[in-house]
């Protein structure tokens, strides 16, 4: 019930077990690396990522199983609306009751909220299997994906929240740089299997169907992991009776709020990935039309679904150096350099190699774009889980995901109304463009006046 809560790392690597004087460290400030290797010897963290990379590897099956079904199918024609309705439907429910789960993130044993998570998020799966293998229309189908996933980004939340119970604050940058780059990595792995798997199955109905089934494995893996914590291993370092854990989720969205509006640097951050998200969503939409419409096979590389895999894979090749670099970079520059620095390649990258739209750039973007965001966002997180405290911080996160997922979902809804079927759309490339130039205004007018 009160009091701080000591992992099992703090034997293993001599970290204090006063908690407050990690936190007196200078944000940013560079610390010993540990390396892949000792980090993978922190019982907990391990085991923390086999949850991870279970739960991501599921979700990455199922999203893109899910994609063969409703957006590749031959007897489907999605147009732009369509599609940003299906990006609506995962996204924006989720970033309506996030912040409120969140507080029971940071009420109740994240332990038990996350098994429960995984288990409930195994049945929707196996209920939205059902939904594609009997052929219902794509709306039930979006019904029980949006459930789902939004399940997914609570699971996500609850994990990134508790990672600091796990890992020493000083090396909180390089376990969070490797648990969501493997795991980026693994949800990419994810995608490929539910491509291999449709080859298998077949891409009908009961084929498709059987493919978003084997989902639930991760979301059983996942679950199973979180048994080998012991209650309150996970955080928070106090807990509630249930009726105080109801008012704080009443609250949730208020508490959150205020928290990241106290912190300077979260409230930057959050405005430097509001840029990104926005013009991600609005490419992403672009994307997805030209390799459903415009793009053919050229070599090795393909369109359709097989293309989208190859984008996926092009954006987890990123994402893994991202995590190799992201270190290094910060040491190097600092977080706030590194921000600011990362919009600006941004702004470049959706320019330079949005605008041509052939298939080789496409690729090649998505590369980039998922390499130099996925830096700024593990920048932004790192603060989070450096600046924000235990007793909020879960809370901060998903309003986190709220934000995130309502900019991509809105971005995408907005660039469907401009978006013909081709996909063609310079406009909204132009836009992307001008949106990461507007996050790097943003973002230093918030850091430099809240700090003046």
């Amino acid at each position: 019930m009160g009091g701080v809560r000591v992992g099992p790392y703090a034997r293993l690597v001599g970290v204090r077990a006063d908690l407050g004087e990690s936190r007196r460290a200078a944000p940013g400030s560079a610390a010993p690396r540990l390396g892949v290797r000792r980090l993978l010897r922190l019982a907990g963290y391990r085991r923390l990522l086999i949850s991870r990379f279970a739960a991501q590897w599921g979700d990455g099956l199922f999203q893109t199983g899910l994609a063969g079904a409703v957006l590749f199918d031959p007897e489907r024609a999605p147009d732009p609306s369509a599609i940003a309705a299906g990006f609506a439907v995962l996204l924006l429910p989720y970033s309506i009751v996030g912040p409120f789960a969140g507080a029971l993130l940071d009420q109740w044993d994240r332990r038990r909220v996350l098994f429960v998570g995984n288990l409930t998020r195994g049945v929707l799966i196996l209920l939205t299997a059902t939904a594609v293998a009997t052929g219902l229309p794509s709306f039930p189908l979006y019904v029980g994906a949006l459930i789902a996933v939004g399940i997914s980004r609570f699971v996500d939340s609850g994990l990134s929240a508790a990672l600091p119970h796990v890992v020493p604050r000083q090396h909180l940058v390089e376990g969070n740089a490797v648990a969501t780059t493997l795991g980026a990595v693994v949800s990419v792995i994810g995608a490929g299997s539910a491509v291999g798997l449709r080859a298998v199955f077949g891409s009908n109905n009961v084929g498709s169907g059987l493919v978003t089934g084997c989902a639930v494995v991760g979301s059983l893996l996942a679950a199973a992991a979180l048994t080998r914590f012991a209650p309150g291993d996970l955080g928070p370092d106090t807990t509630t009776r249930s009726m105080r854990a109801m008012v704080a989720v009443a609250r949730g969205l208020l508490d959150g709020a205020r928290a990241v509006l106290r912190v300077p640097s979260v409230t930057g951050g959050f405005v430097a990935l509001f840029a990104h998200r926005a013009a991600f969503g609005a490419s992403l939409l672009v994307t997805v039309m030209l390799l459903r419409y415009s793009f053919h096979d050229e070599g090795i590389l393909r369109a359709g679904l097989p293309g989208l895999g190859e984008v996926a894979l092009a954006a987890g090749a990123g994402i893994l150096l991202a995590g190799l670099l992201t270190r290094p970079i910060v040491s190097r520059f600092g977080r706030r350099t590194t921000i600011v620095g990362g919009l600006v390649l941004l702004a470049a990258t959706e320019a330079g190699l949005g605008l041509p739209m052939v298939l080789p750039s496409i690729l090649l973007a998505s590369f980039l774009l998922n390499a130099i965001g996925q830096v700024v966002k593990l920048c932004v997180d790192s603060t989070l889980q450096q600046d924000i405290p235990d007793e909020t911080r879960g809370r901060v996160f998903a309003v986190y995901d709220m934000v995130l997922n309502a900019t991509q979902a809105i971005a995408i809804g907005l660039a469907a109304l401009v978006t013909p079927l081709d996909g063609r759309a310079i406009a909204v490339v132009l836009a992307a463009t001008v949106l990461y130039l507007l996050g790097i205004a943003g973002y230093l007018a918030v850091v430099h006046g809240r700090t003046a």
